[in-house]
């Protein structure tokens, strides 16, 4: 017998010939709130699917399909995300603190004050998403592609960006404090205003950056390209 309930108690569904994983398929638009901690939906296509406020606390989510997907204030805490694919899913304000995000798409995804401190993001791929005042901090994202991606505000301090690209990326007012930059690609960036005290910027590529109000005070900018900054 499977049955799923909302975090407040109330049942979402009693599918008893289902597993757990077909019937949250099966119900996908209609799971916001549902209490999905530590649930194996490992390989599901949940395009689309309605996680509004949902506790998915640990779950194993590798390789799922959740494209387009409404996470909202969903909690993703220490989740398997390896793989996932969530282009362009709305997960704003989702606590995603300690999840494992290797490889992951999340591209276009909407990540707006999303809390993804010490989460491991190697290889992720974050092109044109929006994750303007993120929480970022101590994060690892080494060769990670942010190209076009919105950062304004974010919390990046102590974030291994080693080798990162970043080009053309929206870091107004960002703080990168004691951040690892070491041959990060920020070409055309906007850091006006960002925070890059004591950061490692060894042999970053800052040609047309601009930089304009930014702190780099205690900055390595050893080997550093920086010409026709603005």
């Amino acid at each position: 017998m499977t049955k799923l309930y909302k975090k407040s108690g109330d049942l979402i569904f009693d599918e008893p010939e289902l597993t757990l994983k077909e019937a949250v398929v099966k119900h996908r638009s209609d799971l916001q709130q549902a209490d999905l901690k530590y649930a194996d939906l490992s390989g599901a296509c949940l395009d689309g699917a309605n996680l509004r406020g949902a506790d998915l606390m640990y779950a194993n989510l590798r390789v799922v399909n959740l494209q387009g997907a409404d996470l909202g204030y969903a909690d993703l805490q220490g989740a398997d995300l390896q793989g996932v694919d969530l282009g362009y899913a709305d997960l704003q304000g989702a606590d995603l603190r300690e999840a494992i995000l290797r490889d992951a798409d999340l591209s276009g995804a909407d990540l707006r004050g999303a809390d993804l401190e010490k989460v491991d993001l190697l290889g992720v791929y974050l092109r044109r998403a929006d994750l303007s005042g993120a929480d970022l901090r101590w994060s690892y994202l080494p060769n990670t592609d942010l190209q076009d991606a919105n950062l304004r505000g974010a919390k990046l301090n102590g974030a291994n960006l080693e080798g990162a690209n970043l080009s053309y990326t929206n870091l107004r007012k960002a703080n990168l404090k004691r951040a690892n930059l070491r041959k990060v690609d920020l070409r055309g960036a906007d850091l006006r205003g960002a925070d890059l005290g004591i950061a490692d910027l060894q042999d970053a590529n800052l040609r047309g950056a601009y930089l304009r109000g930014a702190n780099l005070e205690g900055a390595d900018l050893r080997g550093a390209e920086y010409n026709n900054n603005k």
